[in-house]
């Protein structure tokens, strides 16, 4: 059974840095990919960054030089370091895992941790 919990989230003031984590069960860090998503009220859930099984990251434009996404795989745990937080980054962010099962890509979520950064 899959199942991805996110920590970390708080209040923090515009400039701070929170990391965020994910712990994974079910799945098989550095086989999949994985990534973390970000919905603020009103807007559509956004792709802030990915991790590849290779290692390949990729960003947002907003986050680039910002962000970090990492894992361990020993611990099964994906992270998201979040430096120089801006009030714009302010959302429930959500791990993903991209996983394929006999041919069929599921996405898979966690319930989220919220981020709110003030001004």
């Amino acid at each position: 059974q899959v199942q991805l919990v996110e920590s970390g989230g708080g209040l923090v003031q515009a400039g701070g840095s929170l990391r965020l984590s994910c712990a994974v069960s079910g799945i098989i860090l550095n086989r999949n990919t994985m990534g973390w998503y970000r919905q603020a009220p009103g807007k559509q859930r956004e792709l802030v960054a990915a991790i590849t099984s290779g290692g390949t990251t990729n960003y947002a434009d907003s986050v680039k030089g910002r962000f970090t996404i990492s894992r361990d795989n020993a611990k099964n745990t994906v992270y998201l370091q979040m430096n120089s937080l801006k009030p714009e980054d302010t959302a429930v962010y959500y791990c993903n895992a991209a996983k394929v099962v006999l041919g069929v890509p599921i996405d898979y979520w966690g319930q989220g941790t919220q981020v709110t950064v003030s001004s």
